[in-house]
């Protein structure tokens, strides 16, 4: 049976957003991230988080700190009882034309394949404009979180590209909760 899934953006949405995050001593867990994690993991999502990281590709940082910080990340967040299903990563350069960079859905359907993920019951959750434009693009629940870019996002970027969140969320707890109040409303979740 094909799992509901919620989809993360990383930077900004469960970590810290510091620009490119090019050293392991810059990463810090964003508050209320593991609790809307576990809350989400409880009431039977999966939970992916679906990163575009072209450090690597600008030549700014190696390929071995992006699996490190993730590394580092999932051991923080299992530290604080949130367990996430799988990490995808477009390693990239955004002119690079792959099918795997937020928002084009390479990495999402992949996630989806080998995870066993229902993609008409999909949460897309970030702070940035190509989360949202993914979420369009896979038929999924668009939620923006107001941390990392989120605010200047909503004010300035979503009104220029036409693109509207389908739910807006303080912070990846709230978004969870905002979640999981629409799938109750839906009757698709009873918990």
């Amino acid at each position: 049976m094909r799992r509901p899934v919620v989809f993360l953006d990383r930077d900004g949405t469960v970590n810290e957003e510091v620009g490119y995050l090019n050293h392991l001593s810059r990463l810090r867990l964003l508050p209320g991230a593991a609790e809307g994690i576990r809350r989400l993991k409880e009431a039977g999502f999966a939970v992916v988080i679906v990163t575009n990281q072209s450090g690597p590709a600008r030549g700014y940082f190696p390929e071995t700190l992006v699996h490190e910080v993730n590394r580092e990340l999932l051991r923080r967040l299992a530290a604080r009882g949130a367990r996430v299903d799988g990490v995808y990563v477009c390693l990239h350069h955004p002119e690079a034309g792959c099918a795997c960079r937020k928002p084009e859905t390479g990495l999402a359907r992949q996630a989806a394949e080998e995870l066993n993920l229902d993609l008409s019951r999909a949460y897309v959750v970030g702070d940035r404009w190509v989360d949202l434009a993914l979420a369009r693009r896979l038929g999924a629940c668009g939620v923006l979180v107001l941390t990392g870019y989120g605010r200047g996002e909503l004010e300035y970027v979503l009104p220029g590209k036409g693109i509207e969140p389908d739910l807006v969320a303080r912070d990846l707890r709230e978004a969870a909760e905002l979640i999981l109040s629409r799938e109750r409303e839906s009757g698709r979740w009873s918990r």
